[in-house]
């Protein structure tokens, strides 16, 4: 059988991990078992907060309803009640956009419920 030389694939690995640990500080960058303790964990928190930043926004979109619920005099939960129970489906982030670019439009949603609900 013919030697197999795997230096080859070593360094190709070895490169792979020291790129993608390029910026990180002191030995982090330039010592492979550092580099690739750093990216394990670096990948964790990766993969976490992709899922924490959709929480994340919602709460932010619930804040920009709010206050444009309060400057309308109605509360945030009563105005989503009010939504659920007209079967208005709008979901938070539109709801947010409209409350924060186009008030006019947030104001005619605001009194659709109201409207609906008197009646």
């Amino acid at each position: 059988m013919p030697r197999v030389k795997r230096g080859t694939t070593s360094l190709k690995r070895r490169r792979n991990i020291l790129k993608q640990t390029k910026g990180y500080r002191w030995g982090r960058k330039s010592k492979e078992r550092a580099a690739r303790e750093a990216l394990l964990h670096a990948y964790t928190h990766s993969f976490h907060d992709r899922r924490k930043k959709k929480g994340d926004f919602r709460k932010l979109w619930n804040i920009k309803i709010s206050a444009a619920a309060n400057e309308r005099n109605i509360s945030y939960s009563r105005l989503i009640n009010l939504l659920k129970k007209t079967n208005i489906r709008l979901n938070r982030k539109m709801l947010a956009e409209l409350a924060e670019h186009h008030p006019k439009a947030f104001d005619a949603v605001v009194k659709e419920t109201t409207k609906k609900l008197s009646l």
